[in-house]
């Protein structure tokens, strides 16, 4: 009887066949994401239509699977969901991670575009720090031209919040505290309840954006000019972003700048809002010349003096790269 033999190039192509499912398993990857944000406000509808289009490219390289909003993962907690790898990427703002690193703050005092921040260094400045302090990878600034403002109940007509209590954020404790206000802290979904109730007299919050939240309801005051830019950012755990093979890498810092590359629509978005904001009724109010200059004077003041105590070093190599 004479065995049966099998050629070695017949041989080889039943391993290949075995061992496809998981060597295209092995060529995708699932990043798991959240966002600090509410899920229905804008950063998170601006994220949804870039979300469409990386995992409609990304099939078979690199996929986001998109988890949530708060209710997934607490707004302030986000910041150390990423660090420790309980989730793999968020959306969020540096103000809502303090508690991993005062630094994610000092972004809103940045004054020029993020390209040119990838340009002159700082951007890579930023990304050493955060994978040094937060084992965070800074991957892209999603959103700019999105300036704060102050929104009141109540009215003024110079710099002084003495006697009003304002909702804040650390982005703008300082400043407001330092203009006499009383501030409280607050996450987003709290905050028309405490406008509703008169815990506060007014709220920090970029021109956009209220509208979704139903504040443009409680509010009947907007202070100009706005002050600062709100950093809205895609950030990633280091381990996550190294266990990438080097196509996935490509194809997510190609992502990536395709969104960065959208960040034209904030500044068209400012207008549109300012314009909702006034037919709503909500009025504003505008101090005199010297009023003005005292207001966006004591913003960055306050906002660079707390980054200097807090990290002398980083916060003067940022102001040299990104102030105006």
């Amino acid at each position: 009887m004479t065995a049966h033999r099998t050629s070695p190039s017949r041989f080889l192509f039943v391993v290949a066949a075995m061992l496809a499912p998981g060597l295209v398993a092995a060529q995708e990857a699932t990043l798991r994401m959240v966002s600090a944000f509410a899920e229905n406000g804008i950063y998170v509808q601006h994220l949804q239509k870039w979300l469409q289009t990386f995992n409609s490219e990304g099939k078979g390289t690199l996929q986001i699977n998109f988890i949530g909003g708060p209710k997934a993962i607490p707004t302030f907690e986000v910041g150390n969901a990423v660090k420790s790898g309980v989730v793999d990427m968020a959306l969020s703002t540096g103000a809502f991670y303090t508690n991993v690193m005062p630094e994610a703050d000092f972004l809103k005092l940045t004054q020029v575009p993020v390209a040119e921040q990838r340009r002159n260094g700082a951007f890579a400045a930023i990304n050493e720090l955060w994978m040094q302090k937060a084992n965070m990878v800074y991957l892209g600034r999603m959103v700019e031209n999105q300036p704060f403002h102050l929104y009141l109940n109540k009215k003024i007509d110079k710099p002084d919040l003495t006697g009003l209590k304002i909702r804040i954020t650390p982005v703008y404790r300082d400043f407001f505290a330092g203009l006499g206000a009383s501030v409280v802290t607050t996450p987003p979904g709290e905050v028309y309840t405490a406008l509703e109730r008169n815990v506060v007299d007014g709220y920090g919050w970029p021109i956009g954006g209220i509208f979704d939240l139903n504040w443009h309801e409680k509010t009947k005051y907007r202070v100009d000019p706005g002050f600062y830019d709100a950093e809205v950012s895609i950030v990633m755990n280091v381990d996550a972003y190294r266990k990438l093979d080097t196509r996935q890498k490509a194809f997510l810092d190609k992502q990536v700048a395709a969104l960065e590359a959208m960040n034209g629509f904030w500044k068209t978005y400012a207008a549109d809002e300012t314009a909702r904001q006034e037919k709503a009724g909500i009025q504003t109010i505008r101090f005199d010349a010297a009023g003005t200059k005292a207001w966006t004077d004591k913003a960055y003041e306050a906002g660079w003096a707390t980054a200097m105590k807090a990290n002398p070093d980083f916060a003067q190599k940022l102001k040299t790269l990104t102030a105006k």
